[in-house]
């Protein structure tokens, strides 16, 4: 059986996303772990040639790792719309481009799923997931996923959060992520619900890492 690694001292997130930084540093603050991002450290951007969520994850937290000689930690996450084959899916964040539109990126889907008919909540199903990965020098690893179910609404509601947040109705709840504060969206429990995909994500990290 593998044994897992705790995180301790200084630890690099993997991310040039400010939006996706702070969720992470809020999500570590209570375990006390000093945190740098990649941007700050000017770390390049790796290609994310992977074919899955936990495979983009593995490609920015190794080479973060390997870049700086210290313990790295990446998120890869997006949307899967179901009337949609799963797309964006891992295409998540290329679906808005270089100027990161994700206004333009949500009506594009809009568009798609009018094409395709999908008018009922129950044709416009759609989940947000997360891979998270920690990489050590040494090229020891941990991973874990998760991810959230939901509905998606026209037109976006809310201006929190960020990417695909305001299209994004959670099962259960009746304001989209855009329309929840950070606590409400992903903060832990006693705080928040835990809610978002990545705060489930992080769960699972905390339990064998943190």
């Amino acid at each position: 059986m593998t044994q897992h690694r705790r995180i301790t001292g200084k630890l690099v997130i993997a991310t040039h996303n400010p939006g996706k930084l702070a969720e992470m540093r809020e999500l570590l603050a209570p375990y006390g772990v000093e945190a740098v991002s990649a941007g700050e450290l000017g770390l390049d951007e790796p290609d994310e040639t992977g074919d899955s969520f936990r495979a983009n994850a593995l490609i920015k937290a190794a080479a973060a790792a390997k870049a700086t000689n210290l313990p790295a930690f990446a998120d890869d996450s997006g949307l899967a719309v179901e009337a949609l084959d799963g797309a964006p899916g891992i295409f998540s964040a290329r679906w808005a481009g270089p100027n990161k539109d994700f206004a333009a990126a949500m009506a594009q889907i809009e568009r798609l799923l009018q094409e395709r008919g999908a008018t009922t909540p129950v044709q416009r199903r759609a989940y947000f997931v997360s891979a998270l990965c920690v990489a050590w020098p040494d090229d020891h690893l941990e991973e874990v996923e998760a991810r959230v179910e939901g509905t998606l609404v026209w037109p976006p509601r809310g201006t929190a959060g960020f990417g695909y947040d305001p299209a994004f109705l959670p099962d259960g709840h009746t304001r989209t992520f855009g329309e929840m504060t950070s606590i409400e969206k992903h903060g832990l429990p006693p705080l928040g619900l835990g809610l978002s995909h990545r705060a489930r994500a992080f769960v699972k990290l905390a339990e064998i890492c943190l």
